[in-house]
């Protein structure tokens, strides 16, 4: 049985709780929130313990999963890996490169866990679009949202853009020769909306463009690569491919079967905990994420001020 906490329920955390309280093996045994009231009505809801710091928690818990704003990341996580602590930390892993070197370096060191929460990593359809993936000549991805005043701590692309820099490194096997982007801030004081263009060493082009003003939600993924086009629809799971045969195109669309990807997340975090074997998404996957959105953020915010 593996003894868990959940260490902040916001709108991404009380999903970590729900899951956790339902996982076979898996023993949640605290909650973890800085407003009192909200950690106790998790806590009753999942029949568990309360609590206010995340340090109450060392004594009585395997692992953490580690859902608290993003600014707390380092702190949360640093003190977790040094009382011994298996530990997934919710994307992006942290606000700083250097931050995200001394996690990983201090997990490494300690022989422990750490899995950056990428979530789209286990969405059914990614896992089937990356399997159809052979050498991607364009891809294009698209994550918009309505304004919903989560989030808004950090930038766009910290926010929502790095699931898509996320995915697309995965499927480009290549380094970076070439990033440019632009932006905005409109409602918030980080950037709201931004739009990078990303050309890999190989000739690959990936196109991203990010909102949290959008007047719907959209996540979309394409793929174009040799006589085939692939069109990911991340909320649906569904992939419609187009396939150029003998001179005519063919259109066929693929769903696999649905699963949500959060517990899927949270299963192979704790497979990995049983196991021992490295995340999907390790901290070093998660640093590579940060350190591609970090430049965007940098480029987007001295085009504004220019």
């Amino acid at each position: 049985m593996i003894n868990v906490a959940v260490i902040g329920v916001g709108s991404i955390g009380v999903h970590h709780a729900r899951i956790f309280s339902d996982l076979e093996g898996v023993n949640l045994v605290g909650i973890v929130d800085a407003d009192p009231a909200k950690a106790e009505e998790i806590a009753s809801k999942y029949n568990c313990r309360a609590f206010g710091n995340h340090m109450e928690v060392m004594d009585i818990v395997d692992a953490v999963s580690i859902a608290v704003p993003t600014t707390l990341h380092f702190e949360t996580g640093m003190d977790s890996l040094k009382h011994g602590k298996d530990i997934l930390i919710e994307k992006p892993v942290t606000t700083t490169l250097e931050q995200a070197d001394m996690l990983i370096s201090e997990a490494e060191k300690r022989g422990l866990i750490f899995q950056v929460g990428h979530l789209e990593r286990f969405n059914a359809g990614v896992s089937l679009i990356s399997a159809m993936v052979e050498e991607p000549k364009f891809i294009e991805s698209q994550r918009l949202s309505p304004f919903l005043g989560r989030g808004i701590d950090v930038d766009v692309t910290l926010d929502l853009m790095i699931h898509d820099i996320d995915i697309i490194l995965s499927l480009v096997d290549s380094g970076i020769a070439d990033l440019r982007a632009t932006g905005a801030s409109v409602l918030t004081g980080n950037i709201d909306i931004a739009h990078a263009w990303i050309e890999f060493e190989n000739g690959c082009i990936a196109e991203a463009v990010s909102s949290r003003i959008a007047n719907e939600k959209k996540r979309e993924l394409k793929v174009f690569q040799h006589n085939s086009y692939l069109n990911l629809d991340y909320q649906s799971q569904e992939i419609t491919c187009y396939t150029r045969l003998n001179g005519n195109v063919g259109k066929e669309t693929k769903k696999p079967g649905a699963r949500e990807p959060l517990r899927e997340q949270l299963l192979s975090f704790m497979d990995c905990i049983e196991n021992r074997r490295q995340p999907v998404v390790s901290g070093h996957e998660g640093k590579e994420a940060l350190k591609v959105v970090l430049k965007i953020s940098g480029l987007v915010n001295r085009s504004l001020t220019i």
